[in-house]
């Protein structure tokens, strides 16, 4: 946990030193513990109550005034910067043994090289020529660095056409997984269970992130998805159905209706509700523009026979 808070007094001086997010990287991929020790000391630091415990322990705590009068006499100029980074770790400390745990933006904010709003797409020229397009609600951060064609999933999903080139082959690090290609085209979508990766065309080579001797070789229209200490069998994908977000919609061939609803709160950025059990046995099939995700909604709640309920808040039920 020092380490995580280190990383976050480091950071919060230089927020845009794109070598200090690439180190960022690497310590975090180095170790699972590690990612979760940096999301639990950035929960607290972003935490509203942040700074009424840290001016709580700065008037309060005996021993921390008595270290700040030592130390004033010996380095005055240094005082002032000195201590709001104590109180501040005292505070984060505080607040991580009352057990604070969510997973804040400001992670995003500080490793994100690119990010995407909910409902938007973002199609970027990677410096070597690729191609990456992010869905919705997705953050990427890049490392191209001497050798390295290096990319980082923080959240959501993104498409990959990737320049071939031999000599530097091109990885893509999920929350579980890593990809490894020459040059192809695939999508890669995370979550909290999983990562999924579709491969468009091309031949890739998918690892677990903490076994890299588990590899599996997928060939044009296969998929995988990969969990924390799993990687599943190579099935074949319908590579039109999934990406067909690519091109603004969204594709349902017999999906259950909770499922569907699922995908479809993705690009509306609300909580979808079913009030309904009747729903819950109901198949969808169809093709849905993505521009508008409240009008989809409302469409399949027609074909289902379901009544819209919106709440403040933009939260939907159906009934």
């Amino acid at each position: 946990m020092d380490a995580a808070l280190n990383w976050l007094f480091t950071l919060q001086a230089s927020p845009d030193d794109a070598n200090l997010r690439a180190r960022l990287d690497d310590w975090l991929r180095l170790d699972p513990a590690h990612s979760r020790a940096f999301e639990l000391a950035a929960g607290a630091w972003e935490f509203p109550e942040m700074d009424k415990v840290a001016n709580e322990i700065a008037a309060r705590s005996e021993h921390v005034i008595a270290f700040r009068e030592a130390v004033a006499p010996r380095h005055p100029g240094a005082r002032r910067g000195l201590w709001p980074r104590i109180a501040m770790a005292a505070a984060a400390t505080v607040l991580l043994a009352i057990g604070i745990q969510q997973y804040p933006a400001v992670i995003l904010r500080w490793r994100a090289d690119y990010a995407t709003p909910t409902g938007q797409h973002e199609e970027v020229s990677l410096p070597d020529g690729s191609r990456m397009i992010l869905n919705t609600a997705s953050a990427v951060s890049v490392n191209f660095q001497g050798a390295r064609r290096s990319v980082t999933l923080l959240k959501g999903e993104a498409y990959f056409d990737v320049v071939h080139d031999a000599a530097r082959p091109f990885t893509v690090a999920g929350s579980f997984s890593e990809v490894e290609v020459k040059g192809t085209a695939f999508s890669v979508r995370t979550d909290n269970a999983e990562d999924t990766v579709v491969l468009e065309r091309g031949h890739i080579d998918v690892s677990l992130l903490q076994d890299r001797k588990d590899v599996a070789s997928l060939e044009q229209g296969e998929s995988i998805t990969a969990s924390s200490n799993n990687l599943s069998v190579v099935r074949k994908s319908d590579t039109s159905t999934y990406l067909a977000w690519l091109q603004g919609r969204l594709v349902f061939t017999d999906q259950p209706f909770g499922q569907v609803l699922d995908e479809v709160e993705r690009y509306y950025g609300h909580s979808i509700l079913v009030a309904n059990t009747r729903l819950s046995s109901i198949r969808v099939n169809g093709s849905y523009r993505l521009d508008n995700p409240e009008r989809v909604i409302h469409s399949l709640a027609t074909a289902a026979g379901a009544t819209v309920t919106r709440l403040p808040g933009g939260i939907i039920i159906l009934r």
